[in-house]
């Protein structure tokens, strides 16, 4: 089996793939207004060593999106290719941005999963993360 490896997103070469990657992947990942190409670029101004893609050879396998805003830190879609779960990638992505975000000072971080994903729950509660008993609410402020 090739390796795979970890580095970070980088927009011209990898946008594509990884949008491919977010709908092919499976349950949980929707893609938004702010998946589209301008707010992928706002985002990469911010943090951009906290987006992270694994490859293997040439193909983008998995992603991850973190985001700190100097106080709290924030996941966005993880994601894995379906032929290459299970393998432990979802893992390293998760490491790899815990410890950006350690990295940078951020002391507490958040996700969304939605409530019908009890592979993804089942995934964090493992790795240490735990529900919280918050209803979350949305605005978009373009409307």
């Amino acid at each position: 089996m090739t390796s795979i490896n970890i580095r970070p997103f980088l927009f011209q070469t990898d946008y594509t793939q990884v949008l491919d990657l977010w709908q092919s992947s499976g349950q949980g990942i929707h893609i938004q207004r702010s998946d589209q190409p301008a707010e992928i670029l706002k985002k990469l101004e911010h943090d951009p060593e906290l987006f992270m893609v694994a490859y293997n050879e040439e193909r983008i396998i998995g992603s991850v999106i973190g985001g700190f805003d100097g106080r709290r830190g924030m996941i966005y879609h993880l994601a894995v290719a379906r032929d290459y779960q299970n393998q432990g990638i979802a893992s390293r992505l998760m490491e790899e941005v815990e410890d950006k975000l350690r990295t940078l000072g951020c002391i507490r971080c958040y996700l969304f999963v939605t409530p019908d994903n009890n592979v993804a729950m089942q995934f964090y509660e493992n790795r240490g993360w735990k529900p919280l008993k918050i209803r979350p609410f949305a605005k978009d402020l373009t409307e």
